[in-house]
């Protein structure tokens, strides 16, 4: 049998989180949503390749 859920719907808070905004320098950017599904981070295309060039 297949479960059932009672709301398979997405939730306001869920939509907020999916923004395109960078977590380390609050910019909108479209690389976010990118480096989201690719890495697990919230970060932009310029942040990305600052923390590969410097890791700290």
């Amino acid at each position: 049998m297949t479960k059932q859920f009672k709301d398979n719907s997405l939730k306001e808070d869920d939509l907020k989180e999916l923004n395109n905004r960078c977590e380390e320098c609050k910019k909108e950017d479209e690389s976010v949503k990118q480096n989201l599904i690719m890495t697990g981070f919230k970060i932009c295309k310029s942040c990305r390749t600052s923390k590969t060039v410097f890791p700290i």
